[in-house]
């Protein structure tokens, strides 16, 4: 039985993943991650002990002070901590003042789009995180995707994101990027990154760089923080969360650094926007970041997940499949032969308990392209609708080391079988 009439907006969709994994219920019976299944396409890590690397805190001490009302911008001891590990991993020299706490990364994100400027445009890559998509539609924000396919090896250059052709003088430049990237894994550092941010340090631009992946690249760590000259002089925009490198999504802590006075008008947002962020979370995402504790995790994380990543995409390749990935984060960015696509793999991998994420989900030209796009006509399908049929995500972010060999059994077993199906 529902209402006569909602009050509430009936535009609100569920994002990309979301989509799939009420897709797999409807198929398999029960929720991706019960036991039994194969989560290839969920954007969570491992949350147990990787080896080498930390254990991770069983509790946190709770004191008469942590029942008050948290603090708008973040508890003072998370604040300080997460200073400390940028100055002291990137040589940065921020303050305490230049970040605020939220709860889980996406709500940082979201607050810092949602209060953009009307004359701001972001840029953003055709394949990025399936969430900017709703964020960005949910915000009333406009923006432009940056072509990202295979004529740029899914790595557009830096200055694609800044081009002004079109725009008047206004306008400014605000540029959303995943870096380390999710889906595509392609990571942006040393001299390229660099480049990145002094073109956002430029009169009229800025950039959001979502650095949620940051401990999963083989250097152990990448941050733009690392390259900015004049923070308080910038519209840039770091986010960071516990949820990844720390391996704790459960605790829904993530972060924003940017200039004081940007920092100013986001707590003044949660001071009656969402109040703070629980003082447990904040305390147990604390004893995350202690200084040696973290250095293990750096290492840990990008050693594990390295090796992952590695022998995974081996396999892919001797499946004959075309892998694009790069070199971070826990994805795998994948091609399917023509003739396949990815919706009808996944249907086949639900009957098996198991699933990946379409590539359509991560298309931010989708379903608000305006015109036509150059590459659909490539595929010669008069249905297409997103650069991105043929292509997959699929995590190895949430798998122990030991299911490695059936994991990949079972991915082979539906892809062989699809093949022989449709004469592929």
């Amino acid at each position: 039985m529902s209402i006569k009439e909602s009050f509430l907006s009936e535009d609100v969709p569920s994002m990309g993943i979301y989509e799939t994994l009420y897709a797999f219920r409807d198929s398999w019976g029960a929720f991706m991650g019960t036991q039994g299944t194969h989560p290839w396409s969920q954007g969570f890590p491992l949350t147990t002990q990787l080896k080498d690397g930390p254990e991770l805190p069983s509790s946190v001490d709770v004191t008469w002070e942590d029942r008050f009302y948290p603090k708008a911008w973040g508890h003072p001891l998370l604040r300080d901590a997460i200073v400390n590990m940028y100055n002291d991993q990137y040589g940065s020299k921020i303050e305490p003042d230049n970040v605020m706490v939220f709860a889980g990364g996406r709500c940082a994100i979201f607050t810092v789009l949602l209060f953009l400027k009307k004359n701001v445009q972001v840029r953003i890559g055709n394949a990025e995180w399936p969430a900017y998509l709703d964020i960005m539609t949910q915000a009333g924000i406009d923006w432009k995707t940056v072509q990202l396919d295979h004529s740029n090896n899914f790595h557009p250059p830096n200055s694609a994101y800044f081009d002004r052709e079109g725009l008047n003088a206004k306008t400014r430049v605000f540029p959303v990027i995943s870096n380390p990237g999710n889906p595509t894994g392609h990571t942006r550092f040393g001299d390229e990154l660099k480049e990145l941010v002094e073109m956002a340090e430029q009169s009229k631009n800025g950039i959001l760089l979502d650095e949620a992946y940051e401990f999963y690249h083989e250097s152990g760590g990448v941050s733009g923080i690392e390259f900015v000259k004049d923070l308080e002089n910038s519209n840039i925009f770091v986010t960071g969360a516990a949820t990844k490198g720390l391996q704790s999504p459960g605790i829904r802590v993530g972060w924003v650094v940017a200039s004081k006075k940007n920092i100013e008008t986001l707590s003044n947002f949660s001071s009656f926007g969402m109040g703070g962020v629980s003082h447990l979370s904040q305390l147990y995402a604390v004893k995350l970041l202690e200084k040696e504790r973290l250095k293990l995790a750096r290492s840990a994380v990008a050693k594990h997940f390295g090796m992952q990543r590695e022998r995974y995409g081996k396999a892919f390749k001797e499946m004959g499949l075309t892998v694009y990935t790069g070199d971070g984060g826990f994805y795998h960015w994948i091609e399917l032969p023509k003739g396949l696509t990815a919706d009808e793999f996944n249907k086949r991998l639900f009957k098996k308990g198991a699933a990946i994420l379409k590539g359509s989900d991560c298309d931010m030209g989708r379903p608000h392209a305006k015109g036509d796009m150059p590459s659909a006509k490539s595929q010669g399908d008069p249905d297409y609708v997103t650069p991105y049929t043929r292509m997959f995500r699929f995590s190895f972010g949430p798998l122990l080391p030991e299911t490695f060999e059936s994991d990949i059994k079972l991915f082979r077993e539906v892809y062989e079988k699809y093949k022989k199906d449709v004469g592929v």
